[in-house]
């Protein structure tokens, strides 16, 4: 004899509008867990180094965890430059067009316009400067014959060629690809070689500001006005990666370069760069210069183009035509020396 059941009353009464918030609750949960603003280690747990132009390393913390470059990757895109225009497959007075696509860069950018042109020396001086991203894609496309993924193999390729063997590339730009990743210590490597490399386009990086089209574009390296001796390289943000920041100074006949990477804030990133500075030259019997007053932005979070209040702080000084030709050109090592890494610290990204 087969047996009914019966649904009796159930114990509790959904209540549907409750269920369905606390679904939504979970799935924003879940969402925020998985994204890479989740991982602590990007934004809260800072690495640096500080070599000598040789490449002997004076200090370092956790130099080999991997991280989103953000726009320090323009340093790369300006290495692979430089070296077209050493290799004479491009000039500085050369124009270069603005594609649909370069134009449509996120901020920061100089506002190009698709169709457009803009020379080879604008570029670098957009990069440098404002950081600009519509001028770096726009320098990609060209030195890779059209395609700005090309070019960024061709800045993988020459990363494995000097060393930098924890690096990958997937833009010219730096703007945020789960894929595109370095170490502080590759960027090191990557400073030297711009250094020692290409001499005669390194001042690049110092220029205070330059004029575009009617505008005055500051730079915004902070230790070129804030650190004796300084004169480049570059910064850079997103909300995943933190606050970055590449740097050389010369004090005493001594070279230092310095690379400050995943800090909370611009403050805190200039202020631990300078320390770091300030030990390197002390072990080399160099008596740090007195700082002047550091103009640090604070930049929103979150936001990765759009700067707020400005904070006036004393830093302390504390115990610590031929595009296709230049897409062939044979990739090759010059003068600096490297120091081969492992990668310790894996970290895989996740899409924003």
């Amino acid at each position: 004899m087969k047996k009914h059941f019966t649904i009796k009353k159930p114990l509790f009464k959904l209540n549907t509008k409750k269920a369905i918030g606390f679904f939504a609750f979970s799935v924003s949960l879940c969402a925020f867990l998985l994204s890479p603003t989740a991982h602590a280690q990007y934004t809260g747990r800072v690495s640096t180094i500080v070599t000598d132009i040789n490449g002997k390393v004076i200090s370092k913390d956790d130099p080999d965890l991997q991280r989103y470059p953000a726009s320090l990757t323009k340093m790369m895109t300006l290495y692979m430059t430089f070296r077209a225009l050493h290799a004479n497959a491009i000039s500085l007075n050369q124009r270069i067009p603005v594609s649909i696509h370069a134009a449509s860069m996120e901020p920061s950018k100089l506002g190009l316009r698709a169709g457009s042109t803009i020379t080879v020396r604008e570029a670098i001086l957009g990069l440098v400067t404002k950081s600009a991203n519509d001028a770096a894609c726009a320098l990609g496309e060209f030195i890779g014959g059209g395609d700005e993924p090309r070019f960024a193999q061709m800045m993988t390729q020459q990363a494995r060629v000097i060393g930098m063997n924890d690096s990958t590339f997937r833009n010219a730009s730096g703007l945020p690809n789960p894929d595109q990743v370095t170490t502080a210590r590759d960027m090191a490597t990557l400073a030297r070689h711009l250094i020692l490399d290409y001499p005669e386009y390194y001042p690049f990086f110092k220029v205070p500001s330059f004029n575009f089209r009617g505008r005055t574009i500051p730079n915004h390296d902070p230790l070129i006005k804030g650190y004796a001796g300084a004169d480049g390289l570059k910064t850079g943000y997103t909300a995943a990666a933190g606050h970055n920041l590449v740097g050389s100074a010369v004090q005493g006949n001594v070279r230092l370069v310095g690379v400050v990477m995943g800090a909370p804030s611009n403050s805190r990133r200039n202020t631990t760069m300078m320390s770091a500075l300030d030990d390197g030259f002390s072990k080399y019997g160099v008596t740090p210069a007195e700082r002047p007053l550091v103009l640090a932005r604070a930049t929103p979070r979150g936001r990765s183009h759009k700067r707020s209040k400005v904070i006036l702080a004393r830093a302390s000084r504390s115990s610590k035509g031929g595009v296709v030709q230049v897409a062939q050109l044979p990739v090759k090592s010059k003068k600096a020396k490297s120091s081969k890494t492992t990668t310790k610290h894996v970290v895989k990204h996740k899409k924003r």
